[in-house]
């Protein structure tokens, strides 16, 4: 999900016991798996089986895939499942947020071990990564372990709203003259523009950077760059995922947004990576990605929209109707990159 956020729902937590941790590589890949901790009890926010009464026309459902949702092992991702914390790495998408731990639930005195031991498992990976804290967290001072070890508040977008929108909701997409949505899996010259505009409107995430010699329509073929090549395996692996809509919002031919949008029916959808370069921005064309992404889900037959609010995209989410039930707080690491 993309932009993150806090909830004020008071919901239950129920404790359970939880089996020795598990690697799942991904792509033939073989890792060592973290060492087994012994069986913690996990927090968890999900309520009972009965239909939401706080937020009508907010299902239950998604609700609980706000709350709950774990990524999982596919084409490029690499998932460690452990009883105290979840590592998620995408070698191929080398930045923090992608590449994450997260669901940390374990004893205080465990804390300082956990950090480490997932440190471990990161370290020949050489990539950043974001830790993720939730109203589940335990203990619940693992920011001040986490300062211990150098680990701080990620000083671009630290909190995030976990937000929902029914699939029932209207988003009106505004009459934006020559505004079109292209397939940016299509090929890898439309996904490069696609991870461009990405990469200059979200200027503060070292996003890769694969655009070197010439460039296309410059006359002379771009050359084939180490990153240009992880940027067609990324395609290639969400193409393979099966459930990803990556869409390029052009003005006139020219690209002016990017995004993003999952498919897990029937629960939900999360969308990610809105973004609008600053010279196309206030013409309504975030609105129009989030309308677009809509549809897209409604007919993939979910109950909603998953997102995580930042600084910049929460205010107008909300306007459009999304309501916050969660909160996410992101704290960088950058010691194995």
């Amino acid at each position: 999900m993309a932009s993150s956020a806090t909830a004020e729902m008071a919901l239950s937590t129920v404790g359970c016991a939880v089996a020795a941790p598990t690697a799942y590589p991904a792509n033939r890949r073989t890792r060592a798996r973290p060492r087994a901790p012994a069986a913690t009890r996990i927090g968890s926010q999900r309520c009972k089986a009965r239909d939401n009464v706080l937020m009508p026309g907010v299902s239950q459902a998604l609700l609980e895939f706000a709350h709950n949702h774990r990524a999982e092992p596919g084409p490029g991702i690499e998932v460690f499942v452990t009883a105290r914390y979840q590592i998620t790495l995408q070698p191929d998408f080398p930045i923090p947020g992608p590449n994450s731990v997260s669901f940390i639930r374990c004893r205080p005195e465990e804390a300082d071990e956990v950090i480490r031991e997932a440190r471990a498992t990161v370290a020949p990976y050489r990539l950043p990564v974001m830790w993720i804290l939730d109203p589940g967290t335990e203990p619940p001072d693992f920011a001040e372990h986490l300062a211990n070890h150098g680990i701080l508040p990620n000083p671009h977008n630290f909190d995030n709203a976990e937000m929902v929108l029914p699939i029932a909701a209207t988003v009106e997409a505004p009459d934006i003259p020559g505004l079109e949505f292209l397939d940016a899996l299509a090929d890898l010259a439309t996904f490069q523009k696609m991870d461009a505009v990405a990469a200059e409107a979200f200027a503060s995430v070292p996003f890769p950077s694969p655009l070197q010699g010439t460039g296309p329509g410059r006359g002379e073929r771009e050359k084939v760059t180490p990153e240009i090549a992880m940027l067609e395996r990324r395609r290639l692996n969400f193409s393979a995922a099966g459930n990803r809509r990556f869409l390029l919002a052009t003005i006139d031919g020219e690209p002016a947004g990017s995004s993003n949008v999952a498919l897990f029916p029937p629960a939900a959808a999360t969308v990610n990576g809105g973004a609008v370069r600053t010279k196309f921005r206030g013409r309504g064309i975030y609105r129009a990605m989030v309308a677009e992404r809509l549809k897209i889900a409604r007919d993939a037959g979910v109950d909603g929209l998953c997102v995580w609010g930042g600084d910049m995209s929460r205010p107008i989410l909300s306007k459009l109707g999304f309501e916050k039930v969660g909160w996410r707080r992101f704290y960088l690491d950058t010691s194995a990159s």
